[in-house]
């Protein structure tokens, strides 16, 4: 593989996430905070008249009167904040995170996170006393990591492990490291084998993630066919969240290699198993952009995914992720992230 595939795979890797991340049910209803609150409100109440009358028809995300353009499908949580480390490679990891604006909307680790650096508790004591230390934020984050070392696994993990450390502790800081390596693997132009198996040598023997992956990957079948086996190995269906790291990365993993890195085969699985919405798809979408390059993804879903709406941080309203992933890829790399175009 020529060093000129490099920034062609980032930009699959990117743009795969936020197709992935686009194609989960969550991304609509976390682009719909960015409409007035009493369309959310009066959803509310449309599911609880559904409830107290034994109606099946259920309520979307609907705008109403007012604009109806940010409810279309696109990107939202994953791939904001993809953009944003991407952008923020060259900041020390917590005064990144200590520079957030307050409006910002996270999952529940960072908001964690975020509340103990005000307080002087910084990582890894921010990530350890957090009540989602075990979920998938850092994972995501850890796609920028894996995309700035392409070839070099090890460099990728302990940068992406950093950053996890901030936010997250034992499986979701493993998951990050997992994540970073598979993609560093993937943009350098290995094959979905090669990269599930980086993935698997950053996720220690005897913890949950690990057990859950090999678990995941020892089920047979093609990337639809695993959606049934894939729920019954990996979902308790007990907790009230989906975004566990010992579930969705292991999914991504199962996925990537069932599809061999094929995208369109490997996210609409993903996005089937509705519980794992919210980040599966797109850290599935994430590894098999990076096997097959930006080129070689449908062309409709590759231009609907790249303008970020700014739902999760409004800083990003318009940005274009493309762009971004080039700045990264491009002459200097690291840090030079933030001088791209608006949509």
């Amino acid at each position: 593989m020529s060093s000129g595939d490099v920034p062609d795979r980032v930009r699959g890797a990117f743009a795969g996430l936020a197709i992935g991340d686009a194609a989960g049910w969550p991304a609509a209803r976390h682009r719909w905070g960015l409409l007035a609150p009493w369309t959310r409100r009066l959803g509310r109440e449309l599911d609880g008249f559904a409830e107290d009358h034994r109606v099946t028809t259920l309520p979307v995300p609907f705008a109403l009167n007012q604009p109806v353009a940010v409810l279309g499908i696109g990107p939202s949580d994953d791939a904001e904040w993809l953009a944003w480390t991407a952008r923020t490679l060259g900041t020390d990891r917590r005064a990144a995170f200590e520079a957030l604006r307050d409006d910002v909307r996270a999952r529940i680790s960072v908001r964690t996170a975020l509340d103990n650096l005000a307080r002087g508790v910084g990582p890894p004591a921010s990530g350890h006393d957090n009540p989602h230390f075990f979920d998938d934020a850092a994972a995501v984050r850890a796609v920028a990591f894996g995309a700035a070392h392409p070839g070099e696994p090890e460099t990728a993990s302990r940068a992406a492990r950093a950053d996890a450390q901030i936010t997250n502790a034992e499986d979701g800081v493993h998951a990050a490291g997992a994540m970073a390596a598979a993609i560093a693997v993937a943009v350098a132009g290995a094959p979905a084998g090669d990269v599930v198996a980086a993935a698997l040598a950053e996720l220690p023997a005897g913890t949950a993630i690990h057990r859950a992956a090999t678990a995941a990957l020892d089920l047979p079948g093609d990337a639809f066919g695993l959606v049934p086996s894939l729920d019954a190995a990996l979902q308790d269906h007990v907790y009230s969240y989906g975004v566990a790291a010992a579930r969705t990365v292991p999914v991504a993993l199962a996925l990537t290699r069932a599809s061999d890195g094929d995208l369109a085969r490997a996210v609409p699985a993903a996005a089937c198993l509705a519980s794992l919405a919210d980040s599966a798809p797109a850290l599935t979408g994430a590894l098999t952009g990076a096997v097959t390059g930006w080129a070689a993804l449908p062309e409709t879903w590759r231009e609907r995914a790249r303008h970020l709406a700014g739902c999760c941080l409004p800083e990003l309203a318009g940005a274009d992720l493309i762009a971004i992933a080039d700045r990264l890829s491009g002459p200097g790399r690291a840090g030079t992230a933030h001088q791209e175009e608006k949509a």
